[in-house]
């Protein structure tokens, strides 16, 4: 999948073609896509669906940052997901090609028909758009699925209205959709990781980078990476049985020496470390049964599949130790 970050970098792209088909136009469509939930990957893969049908290419145009960020920063709703997770799930849906728009309030000052014209007609040359019943857009979010239409009509391109949550879509006990960002955040706030795996159809993730922590886990007997500059949200504190995963050694391909390793399961801690008197919240990863990794340095991948239970504070070391032997045991169980 081709990233583009700027108009001219899409329309060089496009002039050379896009895909394997060598596609000069697009079948677009619009979101911020935090997460990439069931319903988002719905919506991708009826743009792919369209444009494979058609000849196209499949494209969407997302943003950073995120909307809310620069329009009332203050309370704006945590991401689930940073950029590079957010394309790395964007391509296993087979687009083609994501168009990044740094988000501005020059950006959000466009009419709809400034917008339009702009990036989907003379940037993207698009035939289709695909977007949601409820879909805003343009200066104030002005713009509606009507106004998408009426300027389909006016460019030249078709307008396929789609349910982004789903027609099969899941309900909550009060009958809202589950198959939405702010569910899943609520979730891992919760620290229901599995839970949150259902409405995102994975295992939640965050990236950092392994940074140097207090070395205690090595003097326990449970060396862990530390994860530093995170990006995406960070569930409930609590210890969670999960997967490490190393990109670094899945791009180097099955040949590197250590390709075994690009995927380890880990149990992993989040939290203050409160038996220690910690204030700092931490996101540590004990990939099981394994001393011998050196991961300082090295950007990594930790997805949750469990919670496994809460942080506690435990009296002496040797009950933590205890505890965290049994932590380890139940992640190996469950992650097989």
């Amino acid at each position: 999948m081709q990233v583009w970050h700027d108009l001219a970098e899409a329309a060089k792209a496009l002039t050379a073609g896009v895909g394997q088909g060598g596609h000069s136009s697009c079948v677009v469509t619009i979101g911020n896509f935090d997460g990439v939930h069931r319903g988002h990957r719905a919506v991708l893969g009826r743009v792919v669906g369209l444009a494979r049908a058609d000849g196209r290419a499949a494209v969407a145009v997302t943003f950073d940052p995120h909307p809310a960020q620069v329009h009332r920063p203050d309370d704006a709703p945590e991401l689930l997901t940073g950029l590079d997770d957010r394309l790395d799930l964007m391509a296993q849906t087979g687009l083609d090609a994501v168009l990044v728009l740094r988000y501005t309030l020059d950006l959000a000052g466009l009419t709809p028909e400034e917008f339009v014209t702009r990036y989907l007609v003379e940037a993207l040359a698009a035939r289709t758009v695909v977007v949601g019943h409820d879909v805003r857009f343009g200066k104030g979010n002005s713009g509606s699925l009507a106004t998408m239409v009426e300027l389909g009509g006016a460019h030249g391109f078709e307008v396929v209205a789609v349910d982004d949550i789903g027609v099969c879509r899941p309900q909550t006990a009060g009958g809202s959709p589950r198959w939405s960002s702010s569910a899943a955040r609520a979730l891992l706030a919760e620290g229901d990781v599995a839970g949150a795996a259902d409405v995102l159809g994975r295992a939640h993730r965050v990236r950092g980078l392994v940074v140097h922590g207090d070395a205690r886990g090595r003097l326990l007997g449970f060396p862990t990476a530390n994860l530093g500059a995170i990006q995406g949200m960070v569930p409930a504190d609590g210890v969670y049985a999960g997967w490490l995963r190393r990109p670094g050694l899945a791009a180097a391909g099955p040949d590197h020496a250590d390709h075994a390793d690009r995927v380890l399961p880990a149990a992993v801690s989040v939290g203050t470390n409160p038996t220690f008197d910690g204030v700092d919240r931490r996101v540590e990863a004990y990939v099981l049964d394994r001393d011998d990794l050196d991961l300082y340095d090295e950007e990594v991948v930790v997805e949750f599949v469990e919670r496994l239970r809460p942080t506690l504070r435990f009296d002496s070391v040797d009950d933590l130790v205890v505890q965290m032997r049994a932590d380890v045991d139940r992640a190996r169980d469950l992650l097989g």
